[in-house]
């Protein structure tokens, strides 16, 4: 087998995914942690447009992007697939995938460095993008994937996790079980399963990431000069 390596760094969810489909399909790999603050000539070299994580190295040729990534791995390793099958299966997977980049990022980055009440406006906007997920999306069943974790799950997985440091972080919960009850109970079925559960960075000192973070986003926000009317457009 041709080596694969994986440029990534410890708080980051892409990579995370990443990890766990390697996981998932039983591939080895070496693991190199990046430093995004004195980035390596490893990154640069096989990164040189985005100079972003996680990059995967397969046979010395370069794969940036986390969904793109995972694209990859699941052509390249076909064992345990991720995707259904089934053509309108796998369209379905896709759309959800594109739903949750398209509609959940701009609310996730309102959300994070929200502030007063801009907090609990961020937090109603994401759980009604969050209920259209659950009813259309997970519905009854145990994973998105079925009963067993897929593709859509690897890519929803930084609610499960990393979403919980970032709730405390800003002091407003989303996933609430009183209004999110299907997706809430994923949460817990996604972080049982072994490889995720074998495959996250330390609670505490994560928290301790987001925390330092919102900090400066919210730092940055109030020293934003306020627009005059000749400003504004």
């Amino acid at each position: 087998m041709e080596e694969v390596k994986l440029l990534g760094f410890w708080p980051s969810p892409f990579v995370y995914r990443v990890i766990w489909a390697l996981k998932l399909k039983d591939v080895q790999f070496d693991y190199i942690e990046e430093d995004l603050s004195n980035k390596s000539e490893l990154l640069l070299r096989y990164n040189p447009v985005l100079k972003k994580v996680p990059v995967l190295i397969h046979g010395g040729k370069a794969i940036a992007e986390s969904l793109v990534i995972l694209e990859y791995i699941e052509e390249t390793w076909p064992q345990n697939p991720l995707l259904p099958k089934d053509p309108h299966e796998k369209a379905l997977a896709r759309f959800w995938i594109q739903f949750g980049l398209e509609k959940m990022r701009p609310i996730h980055q309102a959300y994070f460095p929200a502030i007063g009440e801009e907090r609990e406006k961020a937090a109603k906007q994401y759980q009604e993008v969050l209920k259209i997920v659950e009813d259309q999306c997970l519905g009854d069943q145990r994973f998105f994937g079925g009963e067993t974790i897929g593709m859509v799950d690897i890519v929803y997985g930084m609610l499960a996790y990393w979403f919980e440091c970032m709730e405390e972080a800003v002091g407003v919960k989303v996933i609430e079980p009183s209004i999110l009850p299907r997706l809430h109970a994923w949460v817990n079925n996604f972080k049982q399963v072994s490889v995720i559960k074998d495959n996250l960075p330390h609670h505490g000192k994560l928290l301790a990431y987001y925390k330092t973070l919102r900090e400066k986003l919210v730092s940055a926000r109030s020293t934003l000069p306020t627009p005059s009317n000749h400003d504004a457009s």
